[in-house]
Formats: C-alpha cells, sequence, structure tokens
C-alpha cells in the first residue's frame, strides 16, 4: 500500500479485556468477540498495513506492545470505534487532511485492497469526508436481510441512504407482496471507513441522528448532517468477522496450512 496515501489505519479494540492464550496462536476477548490468528508474533489483521491500536483496557496494551505493536489507551465509555479512533487522532494531533482507516477490530480478514480502494478514492478527491466500501448484492435473501445493510448510490458514486430495509425496492414486485432485486441493482455496505481526519472530529463531535438511532446504523449520521461519502464499489466481499467462537474456527482453519 502507498505510504503516501495510507498515513495511518487505526484498529480500535474494545468489549472486553483480551489475553492472548497460551500458545499464541490466538487473540481472544473474554466474549469470544475478538480473535485474531497470530503470525510470525503479529496478529493476523494488522500485518505490516496497520500502524495503531485503540484499545480501552491497559491490559491489552500490556500484551501488544511486546509485539511491536504502537497501542493508545482509550476511555472505556465510548460507544462506537469512530469515537475510540477520534479520541487517538485528537490526542496525537493528526493533520485535518490526514487520512484515518477505521478497521473494526473484529475484521480481520478484510482484504489489503478492499482498504487500498477506499483511501484512493479519497485522496483521489477533497471534496469528501468518508469513503467506504459497497459490493453487489446478488442474493434476495441477502436482500431481504436485516443483517445486511444496503446503500443507495447516486450517479456520482455518493452514497444517498444506509438502511437494513431492501431498497432500493422494485415497485411491482412490492405491490405483489414479493422481495425482488431491482433492475438497478443493489449494495452491500461493508463496515470500514477511510476518513479525513477533520471529518472524523465533525462526526465525533455530532449528536445521534434520528435516522440512525431508527436504524442503528452510525453512518446514517454523517449523512444527516451533510458530511459526503463515497462508496467505492469492490468485486468481491469481505469474509465474515469475528462475531461467535465458530467463526473463531472458522479464521483458524484459513491459516493452518
Amino acid at each position: 500500500m502507498d505510504n503516501k496515501l495510507l498515513d495511518l489505519l487505526v484498529c480500535p479494540v474494545s468489549k472486553a479485556p483480551l489475553r492472548l492464550s497460551e500458545d499464541r496462536k490466538e487473540l481472544i476477548c473474554d466474549a469470544s468477540r475478538l480473535a485474531y490468528p497470530v503470525r510470525d508474533g503479529i496478529p493476523v489483521m494488522l500485518e505490516s498495513e496497520a500502524r495503531e491500536l485503540a484499545p480501552d483496557d491497559q491490559r491489552v496494551i500490556d500484551r501488544l506492545t511486546p509485539l511491536g505493536l504502537r497501542c493508545e489507551l482509550t476511555a472505556v465509555g465510548h460507544l462506537s470505534g469512530t469515537d475510540r479512533v477520534n479520541e487517538v487522532a485528537q490526542r496525537l494531533g493528526w493533520a485535518d487532511d490526514q487520512i484515518i482507516v477505521n478497521l473494526q477490530g473484529d475484521e480481520p480478514l478484510m482484504p489489503p485492497e478492499v482498504i487500498r480502494a477506499c483511501v484512493n478514492a479519497l485522496a483521489a478527491d477533497p471534496a469528501l469526508d468518508i469513503a467506504t466500501p459497497v459490493h453487489a448484492i446478488n442474493s434476495a435473501d441477502d436482500f431481504q436481510s436485516p443483517h445486511v445493510v444496503k446503500v443507495v448510490i447516486d450517479g456520482n458514486g455518493r452514497a444517498r441512504y444506509f438502511s437494513r430495509a431492501p431498497i432500493p425496492a422494485p415497485r411491482a414486485a412490492l405491490l405483489r407482496g414479493q422481495i425482488a432485486l431491482p433492475d438497478c441493482g443493489a449494495w452491500r455496505h461493508i463496515g470500514l471507513y477511510a476518513y479525513r481526519c477533520a471529518g472524523l472530529r465533525r462526526l465525533a463531535e455530532l449528536p445521534a441522528a434520528p435516522t440512525e438511532q431508527a436504524e442503528s446504523l452510525e453512518q446514517l449520521r454523517a449523512l444527516w448532517n451533510g458530511l459526503q461519502i463515497q462508496a467505492v464499489p469492490v468485486d468481491q466481499a469481505p469474509a465474515t468477522g469475528v462475531d461467535t467462537p465458530a467463526d473463531l474456527q472458522r479464521i483458524q482453519s484459513l491459516f493452518s496450512d
């Protein structure tokens, strides 16, 4: 990745105190929420492209600092990774135009190409505040699932709305009481964000928006307040993150060879 574009990638880590397992093969929290295979002594999610971890527990720092990872202790009371990343950005005095990538701590398999695409999109257009990846939805089941966040994109690639509902909804199918993919296509939102530091700070300072509260989607706060979000299409959807012990086993198997 071009270091001139990717100024900093920050991984907010919270939910529960983390620990390294005795055989140093995995990094786990008490809730089994965060888990990363370790390769060459460094969690795979970090490798050479991450610059900073933002945990909320000193024990996390005590475990990770010997691995050569830079950590900044953040407040326990943050409601989101955005707030956690912003705390680090403001404390360290990062410039307003600096690009920051927020890679959530439970996404160890996020492809570097997806991160790179978002950074490049943001760097190419100074009018943008945020860039975030999207992937074409090809399944009616995914289209109607509330666990798959959909995004409507305008002709310039700007995100106009995010929803758990199936949007844009084909009128004819709705009138028949059916769920069908629209002819114009539908997009799944992937939860990774590249920010300019000024946009990140503004977003963190804003109160929750009514649409954000209704959908439980923080990115709607940005749209409600006029921040410009570029949707960045990617060819392949990232693998699902770590939410359960079964997810941990699946990820471990990928790195067992």
